[in-house]
């Protein structure tokens, strides 16, 4: 888009914030002199947008009353998309100007259809976003704005759920919140009937339907706490390794929610580090990252698995140079 046309734009943004704008006060935050930006309204005016003069000491222009641009024609999954990317790229601070995303934000919510509006807002109350990225799992955007809804209204929702045994169950869920996590979607959830808190993957969801009937939405939880659940899910392997530490500076080397440490009676400088998991060629590496003096528990396997680790890695050590 040429500088001119930029500045065009910018200009019908300024208008369409409402109220009468004097030519100097356009031009200043246009860039350009006065005449320029009347050559600019000149070229609204030749579009068909109704800029309206106004005369006198407290002249100026404005738009004609209840004008406004036509709704953005995004399918619910492009503006999800959009949302995501606007939202995602300002927490990992990929935008250079601090105030962009929030100014593109802005935008976004005045163009978006109305039946569209509250869910996408739902959306960005409930969600939040931690852990690095990674090769995405599909998620179904009906199913994620459904159980945004849910949580930011306090609605009721029944899912059909897949779990990772290929179990299929219908139940009915009270959605608290929302956490987009290294590449999947999860949604924390009361499951009234078990009486118990849990965490859900959105892709293994293939339904989900808003229910009649309302419950009280619990407060905003942070992240880490919603996390903290899925060190403690029943996996193939109990992993149980003690490490010397303390519990911050081990948190922070460790990927959220994937253990949990506990103190050890009796041995103050030591805690003991608990992971469930499905396989176990993946612990070596991440155990010696934590560089820290460790002691396995359980299972007896890792101990071999460490030792064949350990032994690739001094073999490559001693390599000459090619």
């Amino acid at each position: 888009m040429t500088r001119p046309a930029s500045r065009v734009l910018t200009l019908l943004e300024i208008l369409q914030a409402g109220g009468t704008r004097r030519v100097n006060d356009l031009a200043e935050q246009l860039g350009v002199d006065e005449r320029t930006a009347r050559r600019y309204i000149g070229h609204l005016i030749e579009l068909g947008i109704p800029v309206t003069s106004v005369r006198g000491r407290y002249g100026g222009y404005h738009l004609a009353p209840g004008y406004r641009m036509p709704p953005l024609m995004l399918t619910d999954d492009e503006a999800v998309a959009v949302l995501i990317g606007l939202v995602v790229g300002d927490r990992a601070g990929l935008v250079p100007e601090s105030s962009a995303s929030a100014g593109a934000l802005a935008k976004l919510r005045r163009v978006l259809p109305a039946p569209l509006r509250p869910r996408l807002e739902a959306l960005l109350a409930t969600t939040s976003f931690t852990g690095p990225p990674r090769s995405a799992a599909r998620t179904d955007t009906t199913t994620l704005l459904t159980l945004a809804l849910g949580a930011h209204d306090g609605r009721p929702v029944e899912i059909d759920y897949t779990d990772q045994h290929a179990r299929a169950t219908t139940r009915v869920i009270h959605p608290n919140g929302i956490v987009g996590h290294s590449g999947r979607w999860y949604v924390t959830a009361l499951d009234p009937e078990r009486g118990e808190r849990r965490t859900f993957r959105l892709d293994r969801i293939i339904r989900a339907e808003a229910l009649p009937g309302e419950f009280e939405p619990a407060p905003p939880t942070d992240p880490a706490a919603l996390l903290s659940s899925f060190a403690q899910t029943p996996r193939r392997y109990a992993i149980s390794v003690r490490v010397r530490g303390d519990a911050e500076t081990l948190n922070r080397k460790l990927p959220l929610g994937l253990a949990v440490l506990e103190p050890v009676p009796g041995q103050e400088s030591w805690l003991r580090m608990r992971i469930n998991a499905e396989a176990l060629e993946w612990l070596p590496a991440l155990i010696a990252g934590l560089d820290v003096p460790f002691v396995i528990e359980e299972p007896a396997e890792l101990r071999e698995h460490l030792r064949q680790f350990a032994d690739r890695l001094r073999h490559m050590a001693t390599q000459p140079p090619s």
